[in-house]
């Protein structure tokens, strides 16, 4: 079961692939200056996924101007994310959390993906700038998109 609202969000520091090489991006860098819309998926390459960080970096402007910023958190390497990302025009930051201590962290782990072993699940969280989390779900299977709808009201009444 995903962390609840009203739960501090866990800290991170996860690696980004960048242009310049590997960076650190750390949520608590946003605290007291914007929320942070944290969405967990299972696999880069695969069908959902990539509709869904193609969705969201195509309305990036829209959570830019709710005062927030987007990261994508999935099992896989940067150099995987990076290649993805590219290939797809997915202009959504993504850190690899290939140790999955942040997937642990949030408990969004999904066991088994497919039979190949456990990834994150796809689930979506707002963490505002005093790092609660105020919004979290944990989608029923990886086939199915958060609600993004309600994402952004929330965001809107963070403002």
């Amino acid at each position: 079961m995903a962390l609840t609202v009203g739960t501090k969000a866990p800290d991170f520091t996860l690696k980004s692939k960048t242009a310049s090489g590997l960076v650190d991006v750390k949520l608590s860098e946003n605290f007291g200056k914007k929320n942070t819309v944290i969405l967990f998926f299972p696999l880069a390459f695969t069908g959902v996924c990539t509709a869904e960080m193609c969705d969201i970096s195509n309305g990036l402007s829209v959570y830019a101007g709710l005062n927030a910023d987007v990261i994508g958190i999935s099992v896989d390497s940067p150099f995987a994310q990076e290649a993805w990302a590219t290939q797809e025009k997915i202009t959504v930051k993504l850190v690899s959390d290939l140790n999955k201590a942040t997937t642990k962290a949030y408990d969004v782990v999904f066991p088994m993906l497919a039979g190949v072993g456990d990834s994150s699940a796809r689930a979506a969280f707002v963490v505002d700038k005093a790092g609660v989390i105020q919004y979290a779900e944990q989608t029923p299977t990886p086939k199915d998109l958060p609600n993004f709808a309600a994402v952004k009201d929330v965001l809107a009444k963070l403002q």
